[in-house]
């Protein structure tokens, strides 16, 4: 660091003792000169403000100890070191005052000249250290971004071999993700939900929203691609699709050796989002508040979009019949808590159904 453009206010009420540290530092430094602690406070708010003060204890009006708590006090210089210049050893009240060092009187110049030297190394150290912080921070933040966009993309491309193997498109996985958020998003400061339903885990509610047939590629295409009725033998197959998903999250968790709230969502969705409230659902046959959350959330979602969608086997059904159909189902197919706040954020599905439209065929 080139410590002679350094900026350092000398603070002392005595004109010799000015004129003989100026003399000490002028040839290292840019030195200014202060014989008040008014004086010196007006100083500390000129551009370019001094990088460190040399401050003697008794100064009239406003002691050097207050000079420095006031330097400290205030976000624009609390982070100025200040060397306190004493006649008598008393660091204990300097250093509570705020002050980085002392310097007894009559001052060396050697030391004086060490300990200002030193103190702006510091602080060119500091410095040099919150702008690697920044780059770090910054460096992190686009490998964040780069692995989140990664993870979204795999996402899609594991949803996307499930729904267009069968009648569903791309949008489907849009507006069922985009429902799941608007429910979980109504439901946050609900007594039952508000503690599950944090911002960070809705986002994960929604990046996993999209997985929840991906156990479809192993169904046979007999089963899946058959627009008659199945029979109870092929269904019994199609109900598979639930545990094939599952395994396939539950493989990566294994991998890893670990999860997290993306994992254990998409775990859950995959495996539960075709149980019933009431208990008649599959594939174990849970009810009420054992089906998980993030799966009771995806039934109300994935049924009403099937409901307002056209598939080759039946006619799309009008917002207001798919709407009239999933109340009907409160308490039996569906948790009522979460059909309410369906309810009240319909023309927000209306708004994503719009959006997300398939296009015309």
């Amino acid at each position: 660091m080139n410590v002679k453009k350094a900026i350092v206010l000398i603070v002392d009420d005595a004109s010799d003792n000015l004129i003989q540290m100026n003399g000490m530092l002028e040839d290292h430094y840019e030195v200014r000169l202060a014989n008040t602690g008014r004086a010196a406070l007006d100083l500390m708010q000129q551009v370019p403000r001094p990088q460190l003060v040399v401050l003697d204890a008794n100064l009239p009006l406003i002691d050097g100890y207050g000079v420095c708590q006031q330097l400290k006090s205030s976000p624009d210089t609390a982070d100025i070191p200040v060397i306190v210049l004493q006649r008598e050893p008393d660091a204990r009240r300097a250093f509570g005052h705020g002050a980085a060092d002392v310097v007894l009187k009559p001052v060396q110049a050697e030391e004086l000249r060490a300990r200002v030297d030193t103190h702006l190394q510091l602080c060119h150290s500091r410095e040099l250290l919150k702008q690697q912080r920044n780059l770090l921070e910054h460096v992190v933040e686009e490998v964040t971004l780069e692995l989140s966009q990664m993870l979204d993309a795999m996402i899609w491309a594991l949803a996307s071999l499930a729904e267009t193997r069968e009648y569903e498109t791309a949008n489907h996985l849009r507006r069922v993700q985009h429902y799941v958020r608007a429910l979980a998003r109504q439901l946050r400061s609900h007594p039952r939900f508000g503690e599950e339903l944090s911002d960070a885990n809705i986002k994960a509610l929604f990046k996993a929203a999209p997985l929840h047939d991906i156990g479809k590629v192993s169904i046979p295409d007999a089963i899946l691609l058959k627009p008659e009725r199945l029979t109870d033998a092929e269904f019994d197959v199609m109900k598979l699709h639930t545990v094939y998903g599952r395994d396939a999250i539950a493989n990566v968790e294994h991998a890893l050796g670990y999860t997290n709230t993306f994992l254990r969502y998409a775990r859950e969705i995959t495996y539960s989002h075709q149980e019933k409230y009431d208990g008649s659902g599959y594939p174990q046959g849970l009810r009420g508040e054992a089906i998980p959350l993030s799966a009771r959330l995806m039934a109300v979602a994935d049924v009403y979009d099937a409901l307002i969608s056209r598939r080759v086997y039946k006619p799309a059904f009008t917002h207001e019949t798919a709407m009239e159909m999933i109340r009907q189902g409160s308490g039996e197919h569906f948790d009522p808590d979460v059909v309410d706040a369906m309810l009240t954020v319909e023309l927000e599905f209306m708004a994503i159904a719009s959006r997300y439209s398939d296009p015309a065929t």
